[in-house]
């Protein structure tokens, strides 16, 4: 199976300055090793070939004849070669020197792209030997005695995947090219690069590639002069970076006196159904100012996973370490900020929040006391409510009571169980029958009392349910799956866990800490079913439905990057590497697929709530999907596994 990978490296050889022998060396043996590495498509620094820094020497016919040499000789060597080798080399053109890249497939030359901005400040001087490609007329050269495509206006394609060429300069305009190439359909951007260092300049330079990467929703590949370079009065740091769509993927070692090959699997399918989506990204197409020629290649993608090339996040939803305190901040912030304009809107004059000791009520009341703080009103506006039921422990039942007295929130607790009984009576139903009546009575009960004290107190209603749990569509319809305004309703359950540790841990009290860390140790379950014998919580909801890291990893996957369940079950084994099996893998993705077809009825009617992430099930914000929708497709999917 193809699942849209390609395997593409960033080289950097060590050169010998003006030694074409040496240099061609060197970029043989990292052709070689990336071709035992599987490699598809290999590119080299700007002027690899003969160095970047040779300066007055690129005047002189040896050299610029030397590399004419060269060219043919790596044509030879890779005449029985599918990899693609991208070459920085010195070209003359008629009375023209141009600084190209050269792609090399075969034994062939696909084609020449010349760099367009010569730089010619500071330490730069490149326009006192090269003559810019950006006004060229030629559309073809003859070199070696073929005719080969030349010129800024060359994409090279190959099935679903379509590269750029653009050198090193070119990346630091106001306007690339490599922005024209993608809004023709470039999605992988390569950049020949002899950036020098400076102090603080390398981190510029990864935030114009990430930027560069997720503006054009491309991977965008960057290999720059290293070890041998002339230090006369510049240093090069040997730079190979990897982005994809805003992330870097692989990047190398700077200042290594090695060569390097820095490898990685880009995922095409990711970056096309990313585009696909982003329709300002297709309206753009009318603007790119450069009509472009098509040259084709063989280009194979990657077979299987057996040797994967970049790492699978078994948890997308949560933020990396070194941004966690960050994107708390800004969770909170965008979810504060949503109750906080609604509750001036609506003038409610209290929130009423059922608290039942778990995460989501837990994090839902945290946002309610932060918003009332941001708002400078008292946290007595708040009723929490706890409603006792058939299901409930003391553990829960007291760590809610004492989360809202440490919080200082105005408490009422109101029992469920005789109204529930009472209604068990009145439709002759078996309260022995711990069915789904059963369960969804209490959670309809609830519902209705908390309605009723938001009517009684001039107040509205905040909904406690989360992302996950709208997914799965685990929730009593019209019972907890309502409100009149869901804070959670874009915080998937991995993310709500690590919200939850981040305020007990950064922004509350002992006292609230030590609640809020055995909330999180709390197995979670809606507590509709009664206690074992030991008084313990006998319905754990990840018993019913599957872990939720599982099902927070296939959410992800699904909705945002558009990926079919066989590749997210592949992925999956890889993320979930001895934490569980491929079979409790595929069991779980199959009710997750089921469920998410079978519950849409339930999302089609959410009420208001705040888009926190890049994945939210609103109606009226990222899905939009018929309640009858089929799941055939996806489901027969997983059992040809």
């Amino acid at each position: 199976m193809k699942y849209g990978y390609y395997r593409i490296a960033a080289a950097i050889p060590k050169v010998k300055i003006a030694d074409c022998n040496y240099n061609l060396d060197e970029i043989k043996k990292l052709i070689i090793r990336a071709e035992q590495e599987n490699v598809s498509i290999i590119t080299f620094p700007e002027l690899s070939l003969t160095a970047y820094t040779c300066a007055d020497l690129f005047s002189q016919s040896l050299l610029i004849d030397k590399t004419l040499i060269s060219i043919s000789e790596l044509l030879k060597f890779t005449k029985d070669k599918q990899i693609i080798a991208i070459i920085g080399a010195p070209l003359r053109i008629d009375e023209y020197l141009f600084n190209t890249a050269i792609v090399i497939q075969k034994g062939e030359i696909k084609g020449i792209v010349p760099k367009i901005f010569l730089p010619n400040y500071s330490e730069f001087y490149e326009s006192r030997w090269f003559t810019s490609g950006k006004d060229i007329k030629k559309t073809h050269i003859d070199i070696l005695s073929m005719q080969v495509p030349f010129g800024n206006d060359l994409l090279f394609r190959s099935d679903d995947l379509c590269f750029g060429i653009e050198i090193c300069e070119d990346l630091w305009t106001p306007m690339p090219p490599s922005s024209d190439m993608a809004l023709s359909g470039a999605n992988i951007l390569f950049n020949l690069s002899a950036s020098n260092e400076l102090v603080g300049k390398n981190d510029y330079l990864k935030s114009l590639i990430l930027q560069q990467s997720a503006r054009t929703i491309s991977a965008y590949i960057y290999s720059s002069a290293g070890f041998g370079e002339s230090t006369t009065d510049l240093v090069f740091a040997g730079n190979g970076l990897i982005a994809e769509n805003g992330e870097f993927l692989n990047q190398s070692d700077r200042f290594s006196l090695e060569d390097q090959l820095i490898i990685s699997d880009v995922d095409i399918e990711k970056l096309n159904n990313q585009r696909s989506k982003t329709t300002t990204f297709n309206k753009r197409l009318s603007d790119t100012n450069t009509c472009y020629r098509s040259i084709s290649l063989e280009c194979n993608q990657i077979n299987g996973f057996s040797d994967f090339r970049r790492s699978v996040n078994p948890y997308p939803f949560i933020p990396n370490d070194t941004y966690m305190n960050e994107r708390c901040e800004e969770i909170f912030s965008i979810q504060v900020m949503g109750l906080a304009q609604r509750i001036s809107h609506t003038n409610a004059k209290s929130s009423v929040i059922g608290i039942s000791g778990g995460l989501d009520s837990t994090l839902a009341l945290l946002v309610c006391v932060l918003t009332y703080d941001k708002l400078n009103i008292s946290r007595k506006n708040i009723i929490g409510v706890t409603m006792p039921g058939f299901g409930t422990t003391s553990r829960t039942y007291n760590n809610a009571v004492n989360l809202m007295k440490s919080l200082g929130i105005t408490i009422r607790e109101v029992d469920i169980k005789k109204a529930c009984m009472q209604h068990f009576e009145d439709l002759n139903i078996d309260p022995s029958v711990h069915d789904v009546t059963y369960e969804n009575t209490q959670a309809r009960e609830r519902t209705q009392i908390l309605m009723d004290i938001a009517n009684q107190t001039d107040g509205m209603v905040i909904g406690t349910g989360d992302l996950s749990e709208l997914a799965l569509g685990w929730a009593t319809y019209n019972g907890d799956h309502m409100s009149m305004y869901g804070v959670n309703g874009s915080i998937p359950k991995t993310l709500v866990k690590y919200l939850v540790k981040w305020v007990a841990l950064n922004k509350t009290d002992k006292e609230s800490a030590d609640i809020l860390l055995d909330v999180i140790d709390t197995p979670i379950s809606p507590e509709l079913i009664p206690a074992d014998e030991n008084g313990e919580i006998k319905q754990k909801t990840e018993d019913l439905v599957g872990p939720y890291e599982l099902h927070d990893f296939f959410l992800y996957n699904f909705m945002r990057q558009g990926f079919s369940p066989l590749k997210i079950y592949e992925l999956a084994k890889i993320a979930f590497t001895n934490v569980y099996d491929e079979e409790t893998i595929k069991k779980w993705l199959k009710i997750f697929v089921r469920r998410f077809f079978n519950q849409q009825f339930k999302r089609s009617c959410l009420p208001d709530g705040p888009k926190v992430g890049s994945v939210s099930l609103s109606p009226r914000g990222d899905w939009r999907m018929p309640s009858d929708a089929s799941s055939a497709l996806w489901l027969s999917e997983l059992e040809n596994i």
